[in-house]
């Protein structure tokens, strides 16, 4: 081999090689792309054991909602001032036991007494003027009747001499003329007559009716009288039952206007719940549903006695009754975690309750595979919920697991990578 001759190195990576390799890394790319698209799309590993995964199984649900009620007495009985005053004197301090009837506090009013004064006077003026109509009627009664007496008289001696005057021109001894004088002498002394009774008549049916008003206005004022005075008798505030007098809202030299509450007496007989609740329920409670609470490891009963329509800052109230005798050692004002039943059980599929529904608001989950090492997100239908399960119409089979716990670092994966 001459000087001139050299070896040549045997090349490695030959264009076809290079092609070769350029072309499978596109394809093996491209063939994970297209199988992560069909596998669902974005991942995110996600550490198992923060995760709490629930079993969709089926199974009685019941739907029911969690209220706060407070124990309250049984009866409640508001002391309001009737009629308006100043307080004149307490007779008893709030906390103490009273008695029905018992005198708790006085009002003064002196406009009151003033008022009943006027209607006194009032109503003996209208006294006296029925009286003396009564009075006058009598007298115009009398005078009448005197009236028709002395004309019936007259008319009697009218008609004899009438007649005798007749016989007398039959045989000429008078003129015609005095004859029909005498006659036209009884005519007047009828007319006056009849209409004498016919004013007796008329004067009687007057002086009835103007009798009868009389009397009607005497007895409203009378009837008006008795309510003033009522009123009087209100201003002193009486115990309207036996109970605890749980409230007293006046000090003496204190004004009260008519219809100001003043206090409240409690009936400690027995208690009953008065629970709050949404008003996005209101239409949903009524008379008759049920309840329970749990207390000192038992759980007892409730039952929705009256329900009170009035929405106050988005909420309404219920009155509930123990069912039975209740707990004992139970105390005003004790507070209770109730659980409101809104409808009757009914069998169900069910998925248990989490944070997920905050992110999704149940229109889709993470369901675990069977291998449990991936949760790929499916669209699904809830309905119904309580505080323990939601009800599930679609998207879910019995036995199937689905991740519960909160989605928010899960942002919009598709698919959970479990490790």
């Amino acid at each position: 081999m001459s000087g001139m001759d050299r070896r040549l190195e045997k090349r490695r990576w030959t264009p076809r090689r290079t092609a070769y390799a350029v072309g499978s890394i596109i394809l093996a790319v491209t063939a994970v792309y297209a199988w992560s698209l069909i596998d669902g799309g974005s991942r995110l590993n996600v550490k198992a054991e923060r995760t709490i995964v629930s079993v969709v199984e089926r199974g009685d649900f019941q739907e029911f909602v969690p209220v706060t009620g407070t124990v309250v007495p049984i009866s409640t009985y508001f002391l309001d001032a009737v009629e308006g005053g100043r307080v004149d004197t307490v007779y008893v301090e709030a906390g103490n036991m009273v008695r029905l009837g018992d005198e708790i506090l006085r009002l003064s009013n002196t406009n009151l007494l003033l008022d009943i004064m006027y209607r006194e006077a009032e109503f003996f003026h209208q006294s006296n003027n029925l009286r003396n109509t009564k009075l006058a009627m009598a007298s115009r009664r009398l005078e009448l009747r005197r009236e028709i007496l002395d004309l019936s008289h007259e008319m009697k001696k009218q008609t004899r001499v009438t007649e005798d005057n007749a016989e007398l021109a039959e045989r000429d001894l008078i003129s015609e003329r005095e004859c029909e004088e005498a006659l036209e002498e009884l005519r007047y002394l009828r007319n006056r007559h009849e209409l004498a009774l016919e004013t007796q008549k008329q004067d009687s049916l007057f002086r009835a009716v103007q009798i009868e008003q009389l009397e009607a206005s005497l007895e409203r004022m009378q009837e008006n009288l008795r309510l003033v005075r009522l009123n009087l008798e209100n201003l002193v505030i009486k115990a309207p039952v036996s109970g605890h007098l749980t409230s007293l809202n006046a000090e003496v030299g204190e004004s009260k206007a008519r219809g100001e509450r003043l206090g409240r007496i409690d009936i400690l007989d027995g208690f009953k719940v008065l629970a709050s609740i949404d008003e996005h329920y209101l239409t949903r409670v009524g008379v008759g549903q049920r309840g329970s609470f749990n207390l000192s490891g038992e759980t007892y009963g409730l039952t929705v006695v009256k329900v009170y329509p009035e929405v106050v800052d988005a909420r309404f109230e219920v009155d509930m009754a123990f069912d039975g005798r209740g707990p004992g050692g139970i105390r005003r004002g004790q507070t209770l975690r109730i659980r409101l039943e809104l409808g009757d059980p009914s069998e169900a599929l069910l998925l248990s309750a989490g944070g997920f529904y905050q992110t999704t608001g149940g229109r889709w989950v993470y369901v675990v595979s069977e291998s449990g090492d991936v949760a790929r997100k499916r669209r699904v239908q809830l309905g119904r919920a309580n505080a323990f399960y939601y009800e599930v119409l679609e998207g879910l089979e019995p036995g199937e697991r689905v991740i519960t716990s909160s989605y928010e670092t899960f942002g919009d994966a598709d698919r959970l990578l479990l490790k």
